[in-house]
C-alpha cells in the first residue's frame, strides 16, 4: 500500500513539473516572436491652423541725446579776459560764461564816437541854417528859392551822414557785445578748451576747438532706428519702454514725439525720436538703450509654433497633412513672441499642420499616424 501511494504521488509531481515545463516554453517562445515583431512609429503630432492675434515686443537699440548741444565759438578775433564757468558747470539762460579782450576795437568805438559826435554837430548847424533861411524867405525878396533849396539839400545830405555815422558806431558796438560769451539756453558745461590768455578768433591758431561745449541734461531725445517692417506699429504718443546698462534694474518709459516720415535709404529704417523728462539727471546724454517696442497682433493672421516653421536652404515652409501625405507650404513669417510667431502664404483655416517639422519629412511622404495636440 505504501509503495503504491509512493507512485501516485511521483506520477503527481511528474504531471506538474512537465505542466510548469510548457508554460516556460510557451512564454519564451511568445517573448521571442514579439522581439521579432517591427515596432509601430509613434504618432505625429498636429494640429488644426487658427486664427489668433500675437502679441509681441521688439528689442531694438537707441541712444540718448541731449535735447539741445552747441559747441561755443568766439566770433572776433581777441584773447581769453577771464573763464566764468568749467566742466559740469550748470548755467542758465543768458548767463555769462567767458569775457574777452580786443583792444583794437576798444580804439575804433572811441573813433566811432568822435565822428558821430562831429556829424551831430554838421548836422545841427545845416540844419539851424535851414530854418533861419525859411524863416527869413517869408518876407518876399529876402531870400531866393535857389537859395533855400540848397540849404534844405545840405541839411538833409549831413542828416544821411549822421545816420551812417549811428550805424558804423551800432555796428562797432554789437561787435564788442561779442566779446562776451553767454549761454543760449540752460544747461551744463561739458567741455572747455582755453584757458585765461588764450588767443581765440574766427580764423587761425586757437579756433580749432570751440571756448565750450553747452549740452541740455533735464531734457533728452531717445532716438532709435525702426526697421522698415515695423514702422507700422508706431505713430505719434505710442508708449515705449527702454532700459540703460548702467540702471539694469530700472525700467524707463518715454511716448513717440517726432517721426521722420521717411525711410533712411542705407538702413531702410525709419528715425523716431521720444523726449525724454530727466529732471533727476540720472541718463546722460550719449547712452546706449534697449528699447522695447510693443507689437500689437494682426487678429486676421494665422499663428504657428516655431517649431512647426522649416527653414530650409529652398525657403521657409510648413508641412501640410493632405490626404495623408506631407505637403511642403511656402509661408513668410511676420511679427513673434517666445514660442509663436505669424505666418502668411497660401493656407486656410482648419488645415492640418505638422507641430515639430523637419527636413526628415520628406515632401508628398506618406504619413500614416498622427495625433492632434492643441497649441
Amino acid at each position: 500500500m505504501k509503495n503504491h501511494l509512493k507512485i501516485v504521488i511521483a506520477f503527481v509531481f511528474a504531471i506538474i513539473a512537465a505542466g510548469l515545463q510548457g508554460c516556460g516554453s510557451s512564454k519564451a517562445e511568445e517573448e521571442e516572436e514579439n522581439a521579432k515583431a517591427p515596432a509601430e512609429a509613434p504618432a505625429m503630432e498636429t494640429f488644426a491652423l487658427k486664427k489668433q492675434q500675437l502679441s509681441s515686443n521688439l528689442k531694438i537699440p537707441g541712444e540718448l541725446i541731449a535735447y539741445q548741444q552747441v559747441d561755443l565759438y568766439a566770433k572776433v578775433s581777441s584773447f581769453v579776459k577771464k573763464l566764468h564757468a568749467d566742466v559740469g558747470t550748470e548755467v542758465q539762460q543768458g548767463q555769462l560764461l567767458a569775457s574777452m579782450e580786443a583792444p583794437e576795437l576798444t580804439a575804433q568805438f572811441a573813433g566811432s564816437q568822435s565822428r558821430l559826435a562831429a556829424q551831430e554837430a554838421i548836422y545841427e548847424a545845416s540844419k539851424a541854417n535851414y530854418e533861419r533861411l525859411l524863416e527869413t524867405s517869408k518876407t518876399p525878396g529876402t531870400v531866393s528859392q535857389n537859395d533855400l533849396d540848397a540849404a534844405l539839400a545840405k541839411q538833409r545830405s549831413d542828416f544821411a551822414q549822421l545816420e551812417a555815422a549811428k550805424s558804423a558806431t551800432r555796428e562797432i558796438t554789437d561787435t564788442r557785445n561779442y566779446l562776451e560769451i553767454r549761454a543760449p539756453f540752460s544747461g551744463v558745461i561739458t567741455a572747455r578748451n582755453v584757458s585765461a590768455g588764450a588767443y581765440v578768433g574766427p580764423s587761425g591758431k586757437g579756433s580749432e576747438f570751440p571756448l565750450f561745449t553747452l549740452v541740455e541734461q533735464r531734457k533728452l531725445r531717445l532716438v532709435v532706428s525702426v526697421p522698415e517692417a515695423y514702422t507700422s506699429y508706431l505713430k505719434n504718443k505710442s508708449a515705449i519702454t527702454f532700459k540703460v546698462k548702467s540702471l539694469p534694474n530700472e525700467d524707463f518709459s518715454a511716448k513717440v514725439t517726432r517721426l521722420s516720415g521717411a525711410l533712411d535709404t542705407r538702413l531702410r529704417s525709419q528715425r523716431t525720436e521720444m523726449d525724454i523728462f530727466n529732471g533727476d539727471r540720472k541718463l546722460l546724454p550719449g547712452m546706449i538703450a534697449e528699447v522695447s517696442i510693443p507689437l500689437g497682433g494682426n487678429s486676421k493672421s494665422f499663428v504657428i509654433p516655431k517649431t512647426a516653421l522649416l527653414n530650409s536652404p529652398q525657403g521657409t515652409y510648413i508641412i501640410k497633412i493632405v490626404d495623408h501625405k506631407a505637403v511642403w507650404v511656402p509661408v513668410k513669417t511676420g511679427s513673434n513672441n517666445q514660442d509663436k510667431l505669424e505666418i502668411f502664404g497660401e493656407i486656410k483655416e482648419d488645415d492640418v499642420i505638422v507641430k515639430s517639422a523637419n527636413e526628415e519629412i520628406r515632401n508628398n511622404s506618406e504619413i500614416k499616424n498622427t495625433k492632434t495636440v492643441t497649441i
